[in-house]
Order: C-alpha cells, then sequence, then structure tokens
C-alpha cells in the first residue's frame, strides 16, 4: 500500500497530463463530459428510466433524493450538482435536502419528510453511522432503496456504499505526507469533523494502524484528535487551540475540507511553523497550497466531488431498477466507467470512484476551474 502511495507521489509531476485525462473519461472522468460510449450507455439508461416508472407503479420517472452531511459546505454542494446532473442524464426526478444543521437528528427530519414524499431512492452521506438506523428502517419497510455515499452507516441499513476512496489508501497519502513535513519525526494532530462520522473513522484508524505497523512512523507522534463537527468557526477554534496547547506542534492534518480551510485560515494569522495536509477543495486551498507566500501545506488530496454525487445517483438508479442488489459481484456501467460491488477488509459492500488524488503547487491552479 505505501508503495502505491509512494508511486502517486513521485507521480506528481505528472498531475497536468492525468488532469487532461481525467476530463476525457475514464472512473476519474468530469460527470458531464463523457465519451460517445459512455452516452449510448446514457442514452440506454434513460429510456430504461422511463419504461420502468416508480415504485408505485405509474409511468412517472424514479425519484431519487439526496442528503448531504450539511448546508453550506462546497463539497456537498459539489456533490449535489452531480448528483443532479446525473438523474437528468437518467431521466429521473433528484430532490437534494440539506440537513438545518451537520448533525443525525438533523438528517432524520429530512429523512422522515422524503418518506412521507414517497421518493423511490435515498443516497445519505450519513453524519453518524448508527444514529439513522430507524428513519433508514422506515425508509426501506415502505419500499425505498437506499444506498450511502461518502460516510457510511451499518450495513443492515443499505443496499451499498459509494466510497469515494479505499479508507486505507487514503491513509496511506496522508500519513506519508505527515511524515514528508515532520521530517520524520515530531508532533502532528488531527482536525475531523464528528466521532460518529464513519469515513473519517475509517480514516483515522487506519492512520493509527500504519503508526503502530510500520517502523518508519514510528518517530511521529499523534498527540490528539479534534472535532470541528464540519462547522467553519468551530474547526477555526478547535485548529487554534491545538496551535495553543502543543507548542512543539509540525502539521495539522485534517481530512475534511471545512476542517482545512478553517485550520488554513487559522494557521496564517499567526506567526506559527506548523504545517498542514488533509483532504482540501482546490479552489478554496490555492492559496494556501505550496510554500512561497501563504503557502502552509506541500500537499493535499481530494477525489471528483461531482462524480462522487454522480456516482451516488448512478448506483440508486441501478437499485431502484432492480439491475443490482449491492451484493459482492454486482457491477453496472455508466457515464463514469465500469462500477464492481467489492467487499473491504472488514467485509463491507462498497463501490469505489476511485483513489486519492494529489495536489500541490505543480497542479492546483488547472483544478481550481473545476472545484
Amino acid at each position: 500500500m505505501i508503495k502505491k502511495i509512494t508511486g502517486l507521489v513521485l507521480c506528481l509531476a505528472l498531475m497536468s497530463g492525468i488532469y487532461i485525462c481525467c476530463i476525457e473519461g475514464g472512473s476519474g472522468a468530469l460527470d458531464g463530459q463523457i465519451s460517445r460510449d459512455a452516452q449510448a450507455q446514457s442514452d440506454t439508461k434513460n429510456t430504461s428510466a422511463q419504461n420502468a416508472g416508480s415504485q408505485n407503479g405509474s409511468s412517472e420517472n424514479y425519484i431519487l433524493a439526496f442528503v448531504p452531511k450539511s448546508g453550506e459546505n462546497k463539497f456537498n454542494e459539489k456533490e449535489a450538482e452531480g448528483f443532479k446532473s446525473a438523474c437528468k442524464r437518467l431521466g429521473a426526478t433528484a430532490v437534494v435536502s440539506y440537513p438545518k444543521e451537520p448533525t443525525a437528528d438533523a438528517q432524520i427530519e429530512v429523512i422522515m419528510d422524503l418518506i412521507e414524499q414517497k421518493v423511490d431512492g435515498i443516497s445519505v452521506a450519513a453524519n453518524d453511522a448508527n444514529a439513522l438506523s430507524d428513519v433508514l428502517t422506515q425508509a426501506a419497510n415502505a419500499g425505498i432503496k437506499i444506498n450511502t455515499v461518502d460516510s457510511d452507516t451499518a450495513m443492515n441499513l443499505r443496499s451499498v456504499y459509494c466510497n469515494p476512496a479505499d479508507a486505507d489508501e487514503v491513509a496511506a497519502a496522508l500519513i506519508e505526507t505527515v511524515y514528508e513535513i515532520c521530517g520524520g519525526e515530531g508532533q502532528f494532530a488531527i482536525l475531523s469533523t464528528t466521532p460518529g462520522a464513519a469515513n473519517q473513522m475509517a480514516w483515522i484508524d487506519s492512520i493509527k494502524a500504519y503508526m503502530e505497523n510500520d517502523s518508519k512512523y514510528s518517530y511521529l507522534d499523534l498527540v490528539e484528535v479534534a472535532y470541528g463537527k464540519d462547522d467553519a468557526d468551530l474547526s477555526a477554534q478547535k485548529a487554534g487551540e491545538l496551535l495553543s496547547d502543543y507548542p512543539d506542534l509540525k502539521c495539522i492534518c485534517a481530512p475534511t475540507t471545512v476542517g482545512m480551510l478553517a485550520a488554513a485560515k487559522t494557521i496564517t494569522q499567526t506567526t506559527t511553523s506548523v504545517k498542514l495536509t488533509g483532504l482540501g477543495l482546490p479552489s478554496e486551498m490555492e492559496p494556501y497550497i505550496g510554500t512561497e507566500g501563504l503557502g502552509i501545506c506541500p500537499r493535499m488530496y481530494l477525489w471528483n466531488p461531482r462524480n462522487l454525487g454522480a456516482l451516488s445517483a448512478y448506483t440508486l438508479f441501478e437499485l431502484c431498477s432492480g439491475e443490482i442488489t449491492g451484493a459482492q459481484g454486482d457491477s453496472f456501467s455508466c457515464p463514469l466507467g465500469r462500477f464492481n460491488v467489492t467487499l473491504d477488509g472488514d467485509g463491507v459492500n462498497e463501490i469505489v470512484l476511485g483513489e486519492p488524488f494529489g495536489f500541490d503547487r505543480s497542479n492546483v491552479s488547472e483544478w481550481v476551474k473545476v472545484y
């Protein structure tokens, strides 16, 4: 795994070329820019959707709902754009319902409303892996198909999880960059979202596992995991507390776009030498990437949130039409490529969008135009 990520790091100089490939097609393609073959597949799916009807037997198209983690979050907004774009291509009706707050309780309220609307499918980025149990069970009992995206729930609550990237690969990329920033030793901290977010827990647990099992990282000291709850003000407050509480801190790792931007602003408003890495949006983080000027983040990672939202919509459509059930070995094609349902190391059934993508000073400006 480390060899794989090391290869990614060594290839960063080639990212401009990769960018061109990514917008032309393949599993990394931007939703909305597809090949002729993929367009033909899309047209076929569109016709299928129009003929299939909704769960109540009418001739109407499927009503597919997306429940992000929160509103006023650019990552979630880009996911929603991709979800709506894919639904339009499929001939389905898209409903995007933002919770009032980035909490499980707020998502429960939204999902209850979607059940009353009798939507055909719900895709949810869960703020808590288990707290949505009752409401998702109600949705399933009402005949609504359910998948998760970005952040998973317990397996029995949904058909399949749309994973932006393999958790171990994300963790390997992040811990390797922390290692480089710290010069192989010293203190670093993690600024996360909420303790219950499944994707965050998986990445953090994997980072800890790398530190425990690979002697290369034995001189790194993870001093704290702080939680900003994907709230900009709280994340900035937590970043400030980390800087104050740990004067020997060398790096903050923020595997959340909200936390990344909040930490970047906080760091640059102080005289600290602490550096930053994590998962960030190029459009937000460009001023902070590199080592010149405000540059306090040598390298960060992410994936295409538009594609992630689109993949979730395509998956939900396949579930509603009965083409897949979410079982291992299920597969389908869509404008983003061909995807298979696989099991991760813990036996969780998932569909993986792709590998984490690295951004540094050499390529970040090209991606500002994208997201």
